[in-house]
This record gives C-alpha cells, structure tokens and sequence, in this order.
C-alpha cells in the first residue's frame, strides 16, 4: 500500500476508535438518547467532545438523530441497525474481556499445543 494511502477501515478506526465513541453507543443503546442525559451519564465526556462524537457517530450511520419541533427544540439519538449490530460486537468484546482478566480463558487443547 503506498505510504499517502488510508486503510479500507480508517473511517470505522476514526469513529470507533475514539474511547468515548464506546461509551456513547453503549448509553444510547441503553435507553439514553437525550445530549443532556449523555453528558451526564457518560463520566468525564465534555459538551464539545460529545458534540462531535455525535456528530461522526451519526454520519457513519451508527446513529439516527431526531429532531423534535417543539419549543424549545428537542434532539433525540437512537442506534440504527447497524450501530446495534456494532454494540452487539463490542458486548462480545466485553465478555472476551472479562473471560481473559478472570482466567478462564477456556483455549481448546490444540491452542495449548501452539503455545509450546
């Protein structure tokens, strides 16, 4: 690849890759929706830098943002399909976490075999 050329997955790396992008998608799949709320519940996130994980998240097409005409205006975020397919893959992330810190890795025999 020449040294100017990005990866096929630098958009996805830009987006997820961020530590907040995680925490973001993960409130809002658990029912958090409001910015307002998000700043709240995600620990340590400032107002910009939600703003723009919000913002990249819903351009990539892992979130839908909802605008509400009411006064004053309301802003609601939810997960497309496809930003709960990617929660889906990091709840199995997690697991794989917690397996490997806790011990219980559970590695077939024939990946003992590799170790040696």
């Amino acid at each position: 690849m020449p040294p100017t050329a990005k990866p096929a997955y630098s958009q996805l790396e830009d987006v997820v890759g961020c530590k907040w992008s995680v925490s973001v998608l993960r409130a809002v799949a658990e029912g958090v929706s409001r910015p307002g709320a998000l700043e709240r519940h995600v620990q340590g996130i400032s107002t910009k830098v939600l703003s723009e994980r919000l913002r990249k998240l819903t351009a990539y097409g892992l979130l839908t943002r909802h605008v509400y005409a009411e006064v004053p205006p309301r802003t609601e975020y939810s997960l497309t399909w496809n930003g709960r397919k990617l929660v889906s893959i990091i709840d199995q992330i997690k697991l794989l976490d917690n397996e490997i810190r806790s011990g219980e890795q559970g590695a077939p025999a024939d990946a003992e075999e590799h170790r040696r």
